[in-house]
Formats: C-alpha cells, structure tokens, sequence
C-alpha cells in the first residue's frame, strides 16, 4: 500500500482537538505531527477537515449465514465503511446460530472471504452449549453473547442454572440483551387480548417495558457480582437502569458495562406514529424522559460505549401487523452522521464521541492496535467534512433492504474518506475494489 500523508487536519483523539498532519506506512500510522513531508508519500489535504479514529462498533447482525435476502458481510460491511465504521462485531443469531466453535470459525472465513470493514464475531450461549463455551479461546473472538431475553433468532437463555454456570466459567465479557421474558409475554397478551395481532406500534414501549429491562438488567448485574464476571450490558433504553451503573472508576477497571444505541438516543415513543414499525426494535424507544436519561448517563460515563445494533430488514417485512413485524432497523451508514448531528446541535463534544464510539470499544474489548489515532497502531482512520449537509435518501443509502429509519433526514457532516489498515476504501462516494479488511486480535 506504500506511505500516504495526510495533511492539514484537525485531528480528535484522547480527549483533545489539535492541527496536524499523519503519516501512514502499509497498515499503520508512522508519525503524527507538525509540518511532516514524505517525497515518496501519496498526499491528501485534508484542510478543514477532521480526523478521527475508525469507529469501532460492537454489536451489528449482518444476516450472514442464512438471512442474506436482508444482508450480508459484503454489503453490509460496505455501508459500514461509508459511514466512518472500520471495525465490527457481529452477533451470533444467524441461521445456523454461532453456537459452536466450528460454526464461529465458518463465520470467521466468511469474514476474511467478503468484509470490508475489520471483523470479529461473538460466540453464542444457550441453554445447551454450556462444555463448548468453556472450551473457547479468549484470543479467538470478542466474546460472548447471552440473550436474556428473546429477539429475532430464537436464542432465548433462560436456564437460570445455566446463566450462572456461563457467568462463572468464561474470562471474556459476556455481553447480554436483558429483557424479561415473563413480563413481556404477559404485556403482550394484555394488548392482544384487546387488538388482536394489530396493536398499535405505539404500545411496543408498554410491551417490552421499563420494567421488562430493569428486572432482567439488575439480575444480570447482581449475578456479575456475585460470580466475579465481566458484564457487558447491550443496548440499554431506560432511565431508570441508569441507578444500575457507575461512574467514579476509570472503564479499565470497570467489571459491568453499558452500551447504549444510536435509535435509543434518537428517537422517542412520539416517533411511532410517524415511522411505525420502521423504529421497532428490541428493547424498544422509549420515552423522551428515557432517552434524556440515557443522554445523561452518556456524558456523565456510566454509558460506556455508543453502538448501532444495525439489525437490516426488508420493507416488505416491516409492512406487517405489529406481531408479524420483526424488529430491528439498519443503521451503520447513518451511525457517525447521526452523533455528529447531535455535536452541531450542542448535545455532545466531538472528544466524546470519539471516546464512546472508538476509544472504549477498544478498551472494553481489549482490541489490539485499533480504536485510536496513534503511532504504531493500525491506520483505520475517518475524515469528516463538518459542514457539508446531505440528505439521507433511497438513492445514496448502500445497506441491501435500500431503507434507512433516517430517510429525508439532512445531516450537516459528512464521512468523506474511510482508511481501513492504511487503504484508502471509501472516497467522496467511491468504494476501491480492494479489500484490506483483517479479523481481529485481542491484547488478553
């Protein structure tokens, strides 16, 4: 790939905002600083210009095997580097599930086969897998993922025997959905008994409930205590889980974390009437005291990490009653654009978004060499253009089901150029033919 230089910018990274210029050699980031020349490096001016670390997103399903009419790695991972995301992991609930070993290592060669993005996979728990998880390699993938309460897949784990057994036998962070499953389906009959399969999109809060996330949240964090694991809690939506998590103690010494999704900070109850089943995700948006909530647990870090839980489906199977439309929404093209948003509006520092969507991912999953602008490490590297509004369209959005829940939305910042490992993948709108994307290693 030889060196390339990348000049004038305004580079954002561990906490501060300074003009500089970064020199990239193959896959990594040579020398940062002032005034850099290199008469055998390509030049980019990047005057005007941010850089910031490829956005590290811990939580995708990319539909691969087996859901591919909705997506797959390649074109998924396509729009992810669109949108600034270098780095992903993808959840286990495909078909079949990533509920062994050898079907994690298939997924792998998937990965390496089609991916353009950075790529690992998260190793399924179930109810019956228990002796296959305890022979998984640390170094060999992101983690573990628990579904504590049920979503698209069927992978529900509710053998509380076994949870326990899971939480005391694994070193890697066990990430969790938390929801309870006894509290949903009895909101759920409660609803249908008086609307039959088309209940109103705007009861879905009411079904998957505050108290659905809380009771299953606040369990799984009393058994990361007792047992000692390290607890990571996926896309959280209330305000009241917030009491749940801490602050006073730096994310390295953290044992439970908490992740919270770009939708869940977006939207609110009030947005059902206007996009439906467009925003029905598990667990669902909430209200907008919830969401105020989230964004103050985000700044304050008790929310550790902003991810996307980009979950793609066709229209034609979100056009349905709400009990036969399957929850989930795309969203990784969209992702960095919509935080970005959310700094010109005056909600949140540039320093922090980088912080929640690239530093500590990187940290929280101990990822080797990626998830910052430093010397050494791995050159996945995003340019934005702050001032440069586009508006979110069928025609400019890459993800295969050709939706976005931000269709007509204008952002005013734009990804213009995506490096992944020191290759320039994404400029201006072209995609290079090459592939640079590697799977992931971890510093255990």
């Amino acid at each position: 790939m030889g060196k390339v230089l990348i000049k004038n910018a305004t580079i954002v990274n561990e906490g501060a905002i300074f003009e500089g210029d970064v020199l990239l050699q193959d896959e990594f980031i040579t020398k940062i600083g002032q005034d850099i020349s290199d008469g055998a490096a390509q030049v980019i001016d990047a005057k005007g210009k941010y850089i910031l670390p490829g956005v590290i997103d811990d939580q995708v399903h990319f539909r691969e095997p087996g859901l591919t009419h909705k997506g797959n790695i390649a074109t998924e991972s396509r729009a992810a580097i669109a949108g600034g995301i270098t780095t992903f992991m993808e959840q286990p609930n495909t078909n079949p599930q990533t509920t062994t070993i050898e079907k994690l290592e298939e997924k792998f060669e998937m990965g390496r086969a089609s991916s353009y993005a950075n790529y690992s996979f998260l190793f399924g728990g179930t109810n019956d897998n228990l002796e296959e998880l305890k022979r998984l390699d640390k170094h060999a993938c992101s983690g573990v993922k628990l579904f504590l309460g049920s979503s698209t897949g069927n992978m529900l784990v509710d053998d509380e025997r076994v949870i326990e057994e899971i939480f005391k036998n694994t070193e890697m962070v066990i990430s969790a959905h938390c929801e309870d499953e006894g509290t949903i389906k009895a909101n759920l009959a409660k609803y249908k008994e008086q609307y039959g399969d088309d209940i109103p999109v705007k009861y879905h809060h009411l079904i998957r409930s505050e108290e659905a996330c809380f009771l299953s949240s606040s369990k799984a964090i009393a058994l990361a205590k007792k047992t000692g694991a390290r607890l990571h809690v996926f896309h959280l939506s209330t305000g009241k889980e917030m009491s749940l998590f801490e602050n006073d103690i730096p994310l390295e010494q953290k044992k439970i974390t908490a992740e919270v999704c770009i939708h869940h900070l977006w939207f609110s109850d009030s947005d059902y009437d206007d996009k439906g089943t467009l925003i029905k995700w598990n667990p669902a948006v909430k209200t907008a005291a919830d969401r105020s909530a989230l964004w103050e647990a985000l700044l304050d870090d008790r929310i550790d990490v902003i991810a996307t839980d980009h979950a793609p489906h066709l229209l034609s199977e979100k056009d349905n009653v709400y009990t036969k439309a399957p929850s989930g929404g795309p969203l990784v093209q969209h992702a960095l654009p919509a935080m970005l948003e959310k700094h010109h509006q005056g909600i949140i520092p540039l320093e922090k978004v980088v912080e929640k969507m690239c530093h500590n991912p990187a940290k929280l999953f101990d990822i080797e060499k990626r998830g910052f602008v430093r010397e050494g490490y791995f050159a996945d590297l995003v340019l934005v253009d702050l001032n440069a509004p586009w508006t979110a369209t069928k025609a400019n959005t890459l993800y295969k089901c050709e939706w976005s829940p931000f269709d007509g939305y204008t952002f005013n910042a734009k990804v213009t150029q995506t490096f992944v490992n020191g290759h320039l993948a994404y400029d201006q709108g072209e995609f290079s033919p090459e592939r640079h994307a590697r799977r992931l290693t971890f510093d255990r």
